[in-house]
């Protein structure tokens, strides 16, 4: 009976549907790979820049239409992998109202499914060019994006008012670009004024690439100097007032140009020009090019020089950029057009030895002091050697950071990592640069690399790519030594502690005091820096900015974003924690803390006793001016 029943009901259940298992539909990228050959004819592109209110750049641009194209699909490209930024990141969403026409005709575009920064469009028979307009809505509030655009200044980028064809190497695509400034202004750029009209200037006509590579600050409040080598300074201004540079200050920076010149052995471009902003209004940059640098500083760069060094560092950096970045750098990186991807795998030497040498520049120039650029230095050690992180991601693979998080907030930094290969990439350098020294008794250092490597032929401002064996075949002909074998155990590596035996080995290390250096205070002008007290930096208002991975505030449950209310049953204040963290010093008692978080406020016991902690590098051995350290020898200024 059972075994009937069990039949009946089988015979009466439905069958169950099995699971659809569809194969998915083949990635086919249509857009025409990049070729190296002369792109046949020559954009014309002209951007209206003089709506200073909206920050909208209106775009016109003709792009000739080759012959074999002429009845069949076009595509066009807007810049996406961008060079200096080493990711993709093209402000695509800020492109509006693009029509795209041929003999007054509009015509249809559709953008391609794979790839958001290509349009097609369907070319008409016997089309010999298309006409191009669009918007490029610049960011209005600091949630869209970097700031480009004030009532008195703007910083005018061609990668984002431009479409190119696809299939062409940019460096063989010419382009004739003009703009029409607002009234009055003055505009700087590595490229060369060819005619003007009124407000409106065509400058000599450039390949794609070059243009993309050389941007524009312009504005109502400006001033230049030749600093020498072919090289000017142009700097634009939120107010005239702040344009007053001393002749000191300017010889420090013409001391930057000789001492770079003198370290190089020759000069990567034609000309160049630092371009910079000193404003609160337009948003800050440091980013490289071959013959020109964009530098976004302090209003006070100038007329506050007194009180520290500031942001002094980006220009040396930058500049530095010239040689290593952009003349020289990995094969990797470079790319036949703006929608090839980059491979970052060298930024290690592409910023890390800039970094390097970014330092070591300002303390030969001037612009920043030997004993405060050592301070610096100080600061940067001991904050990749409290970044926990070291023990799980070994550095090679911070390279990947550009794109994987293309500079947005991180929660945990010290257990997440960064762009470490900037400031670890320069404790590589110098360490590199103290065994050199010391393997050859004194003779070599890493100026003799620099030159070998770096300064390959006066004004060429080509590329000259490299790989780890070729610097490291550079590297063993300055001083024989297993580059190799090093370089792969810090690339690699997975330690609890910063790579600091070049400090060591240079005649320094890093011990802690309970008084900050100078130059720590001007580095946290902003913050109540207590990174090496209990593991927390406090911003404006209380907010927690930053809680360091394993540390006493991290016990303490306080995360970024959370706000301070009171320190001990008192007000919050920075002098109150400060005072609090003093009185607690060998006590057994945690300092307690009332804090706002996203959803409560709530009381946490903040455990450290360990009283004020800053960093500071020591000599080794007593000073003597007539021995200095390999560090000393190494920044100072050359003859």
């Amino acid at each position: 009976m059972r075994t009937l029943l069990l039949l009946t009901a089988l015979i009466a259940a439905p069958a169950l549907a099995q699971r659809s298992m569809p194969q998915p539909l083949p990635i086919m990228d249509e857009v025409p790979a990049a070729r190296d050959r002369p792109f046949p004819g020559a954009l014309t592109l002209h951007v209206d820049a003089t709506d200073t209110v909206r920050g909208v750049f209106k775009v016109s641009e003709t792009i000739p239409v080759p012959a074999n194209l002429a009845g069949k699909r076009m595509a066009l490209l807007f810049p996406k992998w961008l060079p200096g930024k080493h990711g993709p990141r093209g402000e695509i969403e800020k492109v509006a109202g693009l029509e795209i026409s041929a003999g007054g005709k509009l015509l249809t575009w559709k953008r391609d499914p794979l790839d958001m920064y290509a349009f097609w469009v369907n070319v008409p028979a016997g089309t010999r060019a298309l006409d191009v307009k669009f918007d490029f809505l610049s960011a209005t509030d600091g949630p869209q994006g970097r700031i480009v655009v004030t009532q008195d200044m703007m910083n005018l980028q061609p990668n984002s008012v431009s479409l190119y064809p696809a299939g062409w190497f940019t460096r063989q695509i010419p382009v004739n670009l003009s703009v029409t400034w607002p009234a009055g202004w003055t505009a700087a750029s590595a490229m060369r004024e060819a005619s003007r009209s009124g407000n409106r200037i065509t400058y000599a006509t450039i390949d794609y690439e070059a243009m993309v590579d050389s941007p524009f600050f312009a504005g109502r409040h400006f001033a230049k100097w030749d600093l020498g080598q072919n090289v000017t300074m142009n700097v634009v201004a939120d107010d005239a007032r702040f344009l007053a540079a001393t002749p000191d200050q300017i010889d420090k920076h013409r001391n930057l140009v000789s001492q770079a010149v003198k370290l190089f052995g020759t000069r990567q471009f034609d000309h160049y020009d630092l371009l910079v902003s000193l404003t609160e209004r337009m948003g800050g940059i440091g980013l490289e090019h071959h013959r020109s640098s964009e530098n976004g500083v302090d209003t006070g760069y100038f007329t506050d020089w007194a009180k520290g060094p500031g942001r002094r560092n980006l220009l040396p950096h930058e500049f530095t950029h010239s040689w290593n970045g952009k003349h020289r750098r990995g094969a990797d990186l470079v790319t036949p057009d703006f929608r090839t991807p980059m491979r970052n795998s060298m930024l290690w030497v592409y910023e890390g030895q800039t970094q390097f040498w970014g330092y070591v520049l300002q303390a030969r120039s001037g612009l920043v002091t030997q004993d405060e650029t050592i301070d610096q230095l100080a600061t940067i050690a001991a904050t990749l050697d409290n970044r926990p992180a070291r023990g799980w991601r070994s550095l090679d693979d911070t390279t990947n950071d550009p794109v994987i998080t293309p500079r947005a907030p991180k929660g945990w930094v010290s257990w997440q990592r960064s762009e470490d290969y900037y400031a670890e990439g320069m404790l590589i350098w110098l360490e590199a640069d103290a065994i050199i020294r010391r393997e050859s008794a004194g003779k070599r250092s890493m100026d003799d690399f620099a030159r070998g490597f770096f300064g390959t032929g006066d004004g060429d401002w080509g590329v000259k790519p490299y790989d780890m064996a070729s610097l490291v075949a550079a590297l063993k002909a300055v001083q024989p030594y297993d580059w190799a074998g090093h370089l792969a155990q810090r690339l690699t590596e997975k330690a609890s502690g910063a790579p600091l035996k070049g400090f060591e080995m240079a005649g320094w290390k890093l011990v802690y005091t309970d008084k900050p250096t100078a130059a720590f205070t001007d580095s946290n002008r902003r913050t109540l820096n207590l990174a090496f007290s209990g593991g927390l930096v406090i911003g404006t208002a209380g907010r927690v900015d930053q809680v360091i991975w394993a540390t006493p505030a991290f016990d303490a449950g306080l995360a970024v974003g959370d706000v301070l209310l009171a320190v001990n049953e008192q007000p919050y204040s920075d002098d109150e924690m400060k005072a609090a963290i003093t009185a607690a010093k060998n006590s057994q008692q945690p300092i307690r803390l009332t804090v706002k978080t996203s959803d409560r406020v709530q009381a946490m016991a903040f455990a450290w006793n360990g009283g004020l902690r800053y960093p500071k590098l020591e000599r080794v051995a007593p000073a003597d001016a007539a021995n200095p350290t390999g560090l000393e020898r190494l920044l100072t200024a050359r003859k």
